[in-house]
């Protein structure tokens, strides 16, 4: 059975950085693109970056410039630096793993999320 693990979420200070991780795990034939995204109570879950199979990254709107997301693509993981952590930047960040192959077939995948606070 195909699990995504998101790790490296936490509380921080305005201004800190933290990487985020995503892994996924098990009878894995391919990806297509391995997202981040994020959420906060009473909001819609937005993207943050979308990084696909040829490299590229695409990010959300605004977004670019503090976050910078990595893939590796071998290792079935995604990464999400942050910088300049603002207190704006609280939310559970979640990882999708889009048209994941395995022997039964193709679908996405979600993560269960880890939360990100940034203090003031």
């Amino acid at each position: 059975q195909v699990q995504l693990v998101e790790s490296g979420g936490g509380l921080v200070q305005a201004g800190g950085s933290l990487r985020l991780s995503c892994a996924a795990s098990g009878p894995i034939i391919s990806i297509s693109t391995m997202d981040w995204y994020r959420q906060t109570p009473g909001k819609q879950r937005e993207v943050v970056a979308r990084a696909f199979r040829n490299g590229n990254i695409d990010y959300g709107n605004s977004l670019q410039g503090r976050f910078t997301a990595s893939r590796d693509i071998a290792e079935n993981t995604v990464y999400l630096q942050i910088n300049s952590l603002k207190p704006e930047d609280t939310a559970v960040y979640y990882c999708k793993a889009v048209r994941v192959a395995t022997s039964e077939g193709v679908r996405d995948y979600w993560g269960r999320g880890t939360q990100v606070t940034v203090s003031s």
